[in-house]
């Protein structure tokens, strides 16, 4: 088998850099790099890509400059509507939450669900 790798983008939306500074463009090209990092350790140290792709995805949660978790654009009503899920390839199973607000890390809700629920999707 190959050389595992990962690959990650930082949320949906457009930040032209023409309106971003080099300071605010080094700290995204930081974390992101960062996050790969981790990723790509957890893979070489033979870790699963099911933990692999929750940890980066939490990672991704935990930082304010993706457009995920604490860094989640807000609703109209100035609250965070979140979503996740995770699917494992080697089972096909696979877990989901949306429209949660009130946890840190949906990934971890999502991969919960998967593997100690007989859903698939809950919502709210």
């Amino acid at each position: 088998m190959g050389k595992a790798v990962i690959a990650i983008h930082g949320g949906a939306g457009a930040i032209s850099r023409a309106q971003m500074s080099l300071q605010q463009e080094l700290r995204y090209i930081e974390a992101l790099s960062a996050i790969v990092e981790t990723g790509q350790k957890m893979l070489e140290a033979g870790e699963s890509a099911l933990d692999v792709v929750t940890e980066a995805v939490r990672l991704l949660e935990e930082c304010p400059l993706f457009n995920a978790g604490i860094g989640a654009v807000f609703t109209r009503d100035e609250t965070h509507e979140l979503d996740a899920c995770v699917m494992d390839g080697n089972t096909l199973k696979a877990g989901a939450v949306a429209g949660v607000s009130h946890l840190r890390n949906p990934v971890l809700a999502a991969r919960v669900v998967m593997e100690q629920s007989p859903h698939v999707m809950m919502i709210g």
